[in-house]
């Protein structure tokens, strides 16, 4: 199995030194931001196309630290309504590039669609309890397998695996949804990113999650989730995030002119270190349920540990994988 980390929260140094960081944690495996949401800071995207003397240069960066590139990572929304949104386009961009690199898998999410052919805006739709609701449902599924199609073709003559993240805010956001679109595009190379986060807050057990969807998982993140006190009373969905604006704290672009909003005051659910949220003999029962399907799944750590800083977390959540793995 291959242990290692997400290199966006090391976006701030270069990439050796960035990977340097990884390998000095004890990691094996380095996946890095491709496009999409954050800008490919670690990823001379253009210098990798056009030349296999930088190709090969670049995969000795991670060679001479012991580690592997394991994924390119491409979060965002593909299927965003508003002409001319860059993500698809990232996305197409990203296969094509972990193609010429020999690299594996893609991550990405699944995207979101407007309610009808005229939006501009994407809208999440998880609960179409009322018709109008199914109308929305059909319409967004109606964008997505075509689009999904086409990508799947692309995957497979690349010879690249496309993991989606099931995140919510998608209409791909859980195994249900996963199957669904796996089915729909008789998926070969779109598959899973098996990110237990985004599972535990919806109240999924990762667990039981990789054994329904097996083969359709591709790669795992390592990310945890502590859900608070707060869940008691309000549950945890929550529509009270805020607008950051340019030059306030948190204001992060996010690609085609929009922005990450503002975390809730007395959340019901938080994002911790690996490790802050289950106990490592949960993550060693969610390695073992990895290895069932792949022996050499890599297993990349997210780090969105408000709490903690840049590396306290890392340092934290590497721990925490390591030990769990030591337990198999």
């Amino acid at each position: 199995m291959y242990l290692g980390a997400y290199n966006a929260c090391l976006h701030d140094k270069p990439l050796g030194d960035a990977l340097q960081v990884i390998a000095d944690l004890g990691l094996t495996s380095a996946e890095i931001n491709s496009g999409g949401f954050l800008p490919p800071v670690h990823l001379p995207i253009e210098q990798l196309r056009s030349s296999e003397d930088a190709r090969q240069e670049y995969l000795a960066e991670f060679s001479a630290r012991g580690l592997t590139l394991t994924a390119l990572n491409c979060n965002g929304n593909p299927l965003h309504p508003a002409a001319g949104f860059p993500h698809a386009k990232d996305l197409v961009e990203s296969i094509e590039v972990a193609a010429l690199l020999g690299v594996k898998r893609v991550i990405t999410m699944s995207g979101t669609p407007g309610v009808d052919p005229n939006s501009t805006n994407p809208a999440w739709n998880p609960l179409p309890w009322w018709s109008p609701f199914l109308d929305v449902r059909d319409h967004q599924w109606g964008v997505a397998i075509p689009f999904w199609k086409d990508i799947q073709a692309r995957a497979a003559d690349a010879d690249v695996k496309v993991a989606i993240e099931m995140h919510p805010g998608n209409i791909v956001f859980n195994p249900s949804t996963m199957h669904r679109l796996a089915e729909e595009i008789n998926a070969t190379h779109v598959g899973a990113e098996m990110d237990p986060s985004h599972l535990f807050w919806q109240g999924i057990d990762p667990v039981l999650a990789v054994a329904d969807l097996g083969e359709l998982v591709y790669i795992a993140a390592a990310k945890d989730t502590r859900i608070n006190e707060a869940a008691k009373i309000n549950g945890v969905l929550d529509d009270r995030f805020t607008r950051v604006g340019e030059g306030e704290p948190g204001y992060l672009p996010l690609g085609g002119g929009t922005t990450l909003s503002g975390w809730p005051t007395n959340p019901s659910w938080d994002f911790v270190a690996v490790g802050r949220g289950h106990d490592t003999v949960y993550w060693t029962e969610f390695l073992r349920a990895l290895a069932k399907i792949d022996p050499d799944m890599p297993v990349n750590i997210e780090h969105e540990d408000q709490e903690l800083d840049q590396m306290e977390g890392l340092r934290f959540a590497a721990q925490t994988l390591i030990d769990a793995e030591k337990a198999l």
